[in-house]
C-alpha cells in the first residue's frame, strides 16, 4: 500500500481522540453519519482541519480521504487553514450588506491589517465573510466563534476586535459567553459545555425575532404601549355541518298542448 500523504497524529493524541470519536460513531445508525462531529472533533485539536485530521476521520469511518475531504471543503465552518482564538464572521450577505455589513468587514481588514480567511500575527483574531448568520432581524450581524453580536457598526465592531486582542471580556448581545476557538468546536462537535451555567445563557427569541408573530396578534409592539400596527385576525365562525346546496324551487312548467284527435301522438292525417 502507498504510503498516505498526511502524517498520524502522535501516539497519545491519536489515542486520546479515538477515544472521542468511538462515542460520538456510536451514536449514529450508520458510521459514516459520525462524520460531521467528527471534523469538527479534530478541528478542536489543531484549530482547523489538516491533512493528518482528514486521514484521521477517513480511518475511523473506513472511508478515503477524497470522501472527507469532499466533505470538509463543503461545509464553510470546517476551517482549511489555522483560525484565530476568536474568529470573527461578517455576514455580508443582503440586508447585513446593505445595513452596513460590507463597510464592517473592508474596516475590519484594514483595522487588522489581514484579508479574508486570515489571522492576525498574535493569532488571536481571523476574519472571514459569512454569507448568511441567519440573524437578519438584527442586521448588520458579526459573529465570533458562532455566538452573535447584533446590531453592529464600524465603530462597534472594531471595539470588539480590540477588546479580543486585549484579553477584555466580551460578552455577546445573546447567547453563552465566548470561549476559544478550539473549545467551540469540541462543543459542536457534541461534547457539552462544561462551564458552569453557560448552557442556561442561550436564551431565546428576542423581540425582533417575535415581531412578526406579535404583529399577526394584533399586540402592541414593545415600546409603544396601546399601539397595535394591525387589527387582530378574525376568525371566520365554523358551521357545525358542511355546507350543502339548497335546491332550487321547480317551477311550474306550462303544459303543451295535446294533439286533436284520439289521444294518440303522432303524425296529422
Amino acid at each position: 500500500m502507498p504510503a498516505l500523504p498526511a502524517a498520524p497524529y502522535p501516539e497519545e493524541v491519536h489515542a486520546r481522540l479515538a477515544a472521542d470519536a468511538a462515542e460520538l460513531i456510536a451514536r449514529y445508525p450508520q458510521p459514516r453519519s459520525a462524520l460531521l462531529p467528527l471534523l469538527h472533533l479534530v478541528q478542536a485539536e489543531e484549530g482547523f482541519v489538516s491533512p493528518t485530521g482528514i486521514r484521521f476521520c477517513a480511518e475511523q469511518l473506513d472511508l478515503t480521504t477524497a470522501e472527507v475531504t469532499a466533505v470538509a471543503t463543503f461545509y464553510t465552518m470546517y476551517r482549511r487553514r489555522p483560525a484565530g482564538k476568536y474568529h470573527v464572521g461578517v455576514c455580508t450577505n443582503t440586508l447585513c450588506a446593505v445595513l452596513g455589513g460590507d463597510q464592517i468587514f473592508a474596516e475590519l481588514q484594514e483595522h487588522l491589517g489581514i484579508r479574508n480567511n486570515e489571522t492576525t500575527e498574535d493569532g488571536t483574531v481571523s476574519i472571514e465573510h459569512i454569507e448568511c448568520n441567519a440573524a437578519c432581524d438584527y442586521a448588520p450581524v458579526v459573529m465570533v466563534n458562532w455566538e452573535f453580536f447584533d446590531n453592529q457598526s464600524p465603530e462597534s465592531a472594531r471595539q470588539l476586535v480590540d477588546d479580543l486582542r486585549a484579553g477584555r471580556e466580551v460578552r455577546p448581545t445573546r447567547g453563552a459567553r465566548l470561549c476559544g476557538f478550539k473549545e467551540t468546536s469540541r462543543i459542536l462537535a457534541g461534547f457539552p459545555d462544561e462551564r458552569p451555567g453557560a448552557n442556561d445563557e442561550s436564551g431565546a427569541g428576542g423581540a425582533p425575532s417575535l415581531a412578526g408573530l406579535r404583529l399577526s396578534r394584533g399586540e402592541a409592539l414593545p415600546g409603544t404601549p396601546g399601539t397595535k400596527v394591525v387589527s387582530p385576525r378574525p376568525e371566520s365562525p365554523r358551521s357545525e355541518s358542511p355546507r350543502s346546496e339548497q335546491a332550487r324551487p321547480e317551477q311550474a312548467r306550462p303544459e303543451s298542448p295535446r294533439p286533436a284527435g284520439n289521444g294518440q301522438e303522432g303524425s296529422e292525417a
